[in-house]
């Protein structure tokens, strides 16, 4: 495994950079001023996105362009420390048409999709022209198992019938977002994993309602998090994306880099925090001295930095795997870095935060935005506890065949393995 920056991806990272110091990061209070009083579209979001793909800093996150689409052609591991850069604003990606959902379903659109469904909406999502949303989640089942959805996707004739309520569907209440893909059941006979399909509805289709826009963590985000019912929404059956059946395996195949690309971005904020905390105790003064100069807050600055380094070797190291083995293949240490990886950043935040003090939770920093995306991200694309059980589970298998073997460590002669002493009391 090599994670060195190749020349190219150093050089990508240095214009990437400098963009965002000369155009984003400037613009950041007047985001944040728009964002307070309702505005959609962001009045300067359209200038930026062109000069960004004038300077060739468009879809980066796709390795199997066609010579025709837009777009610089990287791998996840070429990817992963663009995205990190990207991360510190939290709504840089757009500028870059690299934010989700619409990166996943750019994925899903090009892996899967027909010809005609390429045309109509992965061409205009891949020119930034519009945004999408991924309707999985819902209220009444634990969706941590796509399996559970309950959503009804009903063929009748040359239409598919589509019946469900959907939440936290991340862009469903943007007025730029203009199509969903909806995972629902075709079939509730079949074996639990060939139940789901997929299927492309237009939000404009009769029978689309979008509730409300629900607040995260007592705020509403800029991206939204809607409730959608799909009430008797009928669809032609072209809109069917992939097969019947197939639509937890490609929820899966979804999912894999799209959790690469939460995660470095989750680094990138990660280093903000701690550049923001630096920067904080290297002027403040408490007890007639520099908040630098007390061994607290050195051991905050360290541990912060052993915390991040660690991280962002795990996620280059998931990255790498999809790009040389495969999502499958990465399942392990795709799990890892969705516990890891948001628990890291929850930390260096909170060790910046009570650097900070009160000021710290105000709003006058974006420090309390990345403690919330952190938090969220906990839960978001399955909860903590799924990923565990997952990596324990198997961990346990893979032992099962050496149970007892570990026993040869012991330093006491007559130290026998548990296993040893419940085969002979069987």
């Amino acid at each position: 495994m090599n994670f060195a920056y190749t020349e190219k991806i150093e050089k990508l990272r240095t214009r990437l950079r400098a963009f965002m110091d000369a155009y984003v990061v400037p613009r950041q209070r007047e985001f944040v001023a728009q964002l307070a009083y309702g505005q959609y579209p962001i009045s300067f979001m359209a200038e930026l996105k062109a000069r960004a793909r004038g300077e060739g800093l468009w879809n980066l996150f796709l390795p199997a362009l066609d010579a025709a689409e837009p777009g610089t052609r990287l791998s996840n591991l070429e990817y992963a420390p663009l995205a990190e850069i990207m991360g510190a604003v939290p709504w840089a990606s757009e500028v870059f048409n690299c934010s989700a959902p619409d990166t996943g379903n750019m994925e899903l659109l090009h892996l899967f999709g027909t010809p005609d469904q390429k045309a109509r909406w992965l061409a205009p999502l891949l020119e930034g022209a519009i945004r999408s949303c991924f309707a999985m989640t819902e209220p009444d089942v634990a969706s941590s198992d796509a399996s559970n959805v309950t959503t009804a996707i009903r063929r009748d004739g040359e239409h598919y019938v589509i019946n469900g309520r959907k939440w936290f569907i991340t862009g469903a209440a943007s007025p730029g977002c203009k199509v969903a893909i909806v995972m629902g059941k075709t079939d509730v006979t079949a074996a639990p994993h060939r139940q789901q399909s997929m299927c492309i509805v237009p939000l404009d289709t009769p029978g689309v309602r979008v509730v409300r826009d629900l607040s995260v963590m007592n705020h509403h985000s800029y991206e939204t998090h809607a409730e959608v019912v799909f009430d008797n929404v009928r669809v032609p059956a072209s809109n069917l994306l992939g097969n019947e059946g197939q639509g937890f395996a490609m929820a899966q195949a979804r999912l894999g880099p799209g959790r690469i690309h939460h995660c470095m971005r989750c680094i990138g904020q990660s280093e903000l925090a701690l550049e923001l905390m630096i920067d904080r105790v290297q002027a403040r003064v408490a007890f007639g001295r520099l908040l630098s100069e007390f061994d607290s807050i050195q051991q905050a600055i360290a541990r912060s930095r052993c915390d991040i380094e660690q991280a962002r070797l795990l996620v280059l190291r998931a990255a790498w795997t999809v790009d040389t083995l495969g999502t499958k293949a990465a399942r392990d240490d795709i799990a890892l870095i969705k516990v890891v990886v948001p628990e890291v950043q929850l930390r260096v935040v909170d060790r910046a935060m009570q650097a900070f003090g009160a000021m710290g939770l105000s709003s006058d920093t974006p420090l309390p935005e990345l403690w919330t995306t952190a938090r969220t991200l906990r839960i978001a694309d399955g909860p903590d506890e799924v990923h565990l059980r997952s990596i324990a589970r198997r961990e346990l298998k893979s032992n099962e065949a050496r149970v007892g073997h570990s026993h040869r460590y012991y330093l006491t002669p007559d130290r026998r393995h548990e296993s040893d002493m419940r085969n002979e009391s069987l």
